[in-house]
């Protein structure tokens, strides 16, 4: 009876006297016991990670009133874009060229009818490429994506028109230029006897030649004295008196105006969808290399920006920064910048990138026949 009894202690579970190892009972184990049971630490460090994913979502998902600015690509004016010349010429001779007059773009993310995260936002303060705005900084409040787009085409087909024929006066080529008012401010003394789209043909008696002429003999006068402006409405000639005002010390009339060319060829540019006015000073210049024999550049890539008039002057844009890593990412070992720019352009230079100061378009092809002949030392700089 006594060894049946130990047998039974054996086999229900107690530990030998021995002391070998624990043999598990068929009774329930404790919590301790439970292999699969997660300690209350590692739950802890699952559930934050669970809602350290689910706060990412949603910062992913909400938008924030701010724009971050990105270099954009690069496109050559003497190549194809879209699969179409980018500049095409009818009514002239024109030459085969080498090297490349780029124009350079940015990326807006999150203008008007789109709206960025906190990552995208984050990203763009960390980027030395990029740059963060708030959104009113950019764009007027209330201003619809729609309406940006029309400005930009609208300054952009201004700055091929201006382009055409800063390229083609530098030729010699005559160019006949219109002046219009494009708009008419609501405070203008005499708004009530301007119109939109009355052709300014004269001013106190004197043959208006261009903007650069009406400019010319409206700031001679004193604010709030009158000037004889002659207009063209319609199919009638009529002449107004009108009213100017102060305009940082100088005389104005209070319109905007718009300025139309005959040329004697046919230019035409094909951008795509690129809007903006910035690209007016290497359109200017790839019209005057297609329509002029050898290569301008030398077989340089040349890269650039800045708005341009008829009458040759190079103007500031915006994007400078974006633009000038977007000009060396995209290859180009040289840039002419707007010397109005040239405040943000110091210490913003990416390396291998040499940057020249410009401020005509006569500068600006001296300055690529210069690179072009291998004598760039003496060009000047936004630092000296």
């Amino acid at each position: 009876m006594r060894r049946q009894r130990a047998q039974r202690d054996e086999l229900g579970g107690h530990a030998p006297s021995t002391g070998g190892p624990a043999v598990p009972s068929g009774g329930p184990f404790t919590p301790a016991d439970d292999p699969y049971r997660l300690s209350r630490r590692s739950t802890a460090i699952l559930v934050g990670f669970f809602l350290a994913i689910a706060a990412a979502a949603v910062l992913s998902m909400v938008g924030l009133p701010y724009v971050v600015r990105q270099p954009g690509p690069i496109v050559d004016t003497l190549d194809t874009f879209g699969g179409t010349k980018l500049i095409t010429v009818k009514g002239a001779e024109t030459y085969p060229t080498k090297g490349s007059l780029d124009f350079t773009t940015i990326r807006d993310l999150g203008g008007p009818g789109d709206s960025v995260n906190v990552w995208e936002v984050l990203w763009g303060a960390v980027d030395p490429d990029s740059e963060v705005f708030k959104k009113e900084e950019l764009y007027p409040p209330g201003v619809t994506s729609q309406q940006v787009e029309e400005q930009s085409t609208a300054q952009m087909i201004d700055s091929q028109q201006e382009a055409i024929a800063a390229a083609l006066k530098a030729l010699g080529k005559p160019v006949t230029e219109r002046v219009t008012i494009a708009s008419v401010a609501e405070d203008a003394p005499s708004a009530a006897l301007l119109k939109a789209g009355d052709q300014i043909v004269g001013v106190d008696g004197a043959a208006v030649g261009g903007a650069s002429d009406l400019r010319t003999a409206i700031q001679k006068r004193k604010p709030g004295e009158a000037v004889a402006l002659e207009l063209k409405r319609g199919g009638t000639t009529l002449t107004v008196n009108a009213v100017t005002r102060d305009s940082d010390g100088r005389a104005t009339v209070g319109v905007f105006l718009g300025r139309d060319f005959d040329f004697p060829v046919t230019v035409e540019i094909h951008a795509g969808d690129v809007g903006g006015p910035s690209a007016g000073t290497m359109f200017a210049l790839g019209i005057y290399d297609t329509l002029t024999p050898g290569a301008m550049t030398g077989g340089q890539e040349i890269a650039g920006t800045g708005t341009i008039d008829a009458d040759g002057e190079v103007g500031p844009i915006g994007g400078i920064r974006q633009k000038l890593a977007g000009a060396r990412s995209g290859g180009a070992d040289w840039f002419l910048a707007p010397a109005a720019n040239c405040d943000e352009v110091v210490g913003h230079v990416p390396r291998g990138l040499r940057v020249v100061r410009i401020s005509t378009f006569d500068q600006a092809r001296r300055a690529v026949e210069d690179i072009a002949a291998k004598k760039a030392d003496d060009l000047p700089t936004c630092t000296g």
